[in-house]
């Protein structure tokens, strides 16, 4: 977790709620989506990979990296900041180690190429590595783990991301918001950590500051390197504890920048600041392991299943449960598959005027248990009961 959302915001990955009034079901949000990159020059197989990570995305939770993305993807594709007709290549071939260009493709193209590109050589090897260049937005990171995952792999995907993060006791952001994630299994018994490398995404600092709240503590500095908890003074993100946060941010910017050769988070403009014609040069690094070459595949299923009953079941210190880094998330598909995705006031409108431009559905009034239905949804099982506390948490490549 991309990576920027609308708010121009990188790489954060925490889910944001959408509170507003309509929503709009997943059939609809696809077909919407699909024609509208198909509209944007994408051929069919590329619309429809690309609309289902975001409506996917969405139904996981992670409003900032899914449907309200749509305008942002359309905008790449008019101005040629993302080129339609891109085709991502590889440029170096070491057989388990490979670096792509993605020729200024949608950062998620990029991505999908990369993973199945990383599958066909683990295949092969037992492990594979792949570098792309020269990309734009991510999205969720965890589209691309999620992948791997369900191809009995280890997903593991990093990407840079222009600078919001100021590291640990300074004053200018350096950093993005420099995602991390890492899957593995499938349904419920499926491992699926993304999560951002900064305290907050960004922006829930604008959410706070539209509706004259303060920030938590440790979320922000201002000019002067000060923690703040006003939001208009708010100028750097904070690294995700401290010290370690910007480790692990650092260490983003090393595989997904340094190891592709392309610019760092500090060089990479910020999202709607691209120039026209012009691919941002994002850098990701997507890896795949296969359990298989190492433990074998029965053994690592047996372990993983251990390994998350184990923390499902662990005493709780409060009346919610302990969850396992991806419940949350299937918990909001769960019910967002059935009443809907909550989109906020300003993604609504957009995709009205999409629907309309298309001559297709589009976003509908909330009604009836729909009205429920927000990034706080209520968990549908006993594992995962604790999903409304732990979404703000678990990321999903998120959001900037």
């Amino acid at each position: 977790m991309i990576a920027e959302d609308l708010t121009g915001t990188p790489g954060a990955t925490e889910s944001a709620p959408a509170t507003g009034d309509r929503v709009i079901h997943a059939r609809q949000a696809r077909t919407l989506a699909r024609e509208a990159f198909a509209a944007a020059g994408l051929s069919v197989a590329e619309a429809e990979q690309v609309a289902d990570a975001l409506v996917d995305t969405s139904l996981r939770g992670i409003d900032t990296h899914g449907l309200r993305l749509l305008p942002q993807y359309l905008g790449e594709l008019s101005t040629g900041v993302a080129a339609a007709a891109a085709r991502p290549s590889v440029v170096r071939d070491r057989g388990a180690g490979l670096l792509m260009d993605a020729g200024g493709s949608l950062g998620v193209l990029a991505g999908l190429s990369a993973a199945r590109l990383a599958a066909e050589r683990a295949a092969e090897f037992g492990v594979a590595a792949v570098g792309v260049r020269n990309s734009n937005h991510f999205g969720a990171a965890s589209v691309y783990t999620r992948s791997l995952a369900r191809k009995g792999l280890v997903g593991i995907a990093v990407t840079s991301a222009a600078s919001r993060v100021a590291p640990y006791g300074g004053v200018e952001p350096l950093f993005g918001t420099n995602p991390i994630s890492v899957a593995a299994g499938s349904g419920d018994e499926e491992f699926a950590l993304d999560m951002a490398t900064s305290q907050v995404c960004f922006g829930e600092v604008k959410q706070r500051r539209a509706e004259g709240r303060g920030l938590d503590g440790g979320w922000a500095t201002d000019r002067h390197g000060r923690a703040t908890a006003h939001p208009d003074a708010a100028y750097a993100l904070s690294p995700l504890g401290g010290y370690k946060g910007q480790g692990l941010a650092m260490a983003v910017t090393l595989l997904g920048a340094v190891l592709t050769g392309t610019a760092p988070d500090w060089r990479l403009s910020q999202v709607g600041e691209g120039s026209a014609g012009e691919s941002r040069g994002i850098g990701h690094l997507v890896l795949a392991l296969d359990p298989a070459a190492f433990t074998g595949t029965e053994s690592f299923g047996t372990g993983l299943t251990d390994l998350l009953t184990t923390v499902r079941t662990a005493p709780a210190a409060t009346d919610r449960p302990v969850v396992a880094p991806g419940d949350p998330q299937r918990a909001h598909a769960r019910a967002r598959e059935a009443h809907g995705i909550p989109l906020d006031a300003g993604t609504a409108a957009a995709l009205g005027d999409l629907a309309a431009r298309l001559g297709l559905p589009g976003p509908v009034p909330v009604s009836g248990p729909a009205a429920t239905v927000t990034a706080a949804a209520p968990p549908a099982t006993p594992a995962t009961a604790a999903a409304s506390a732990a979404s703000a948490a678990s990321a999903g490549e998120g959001a900037a």
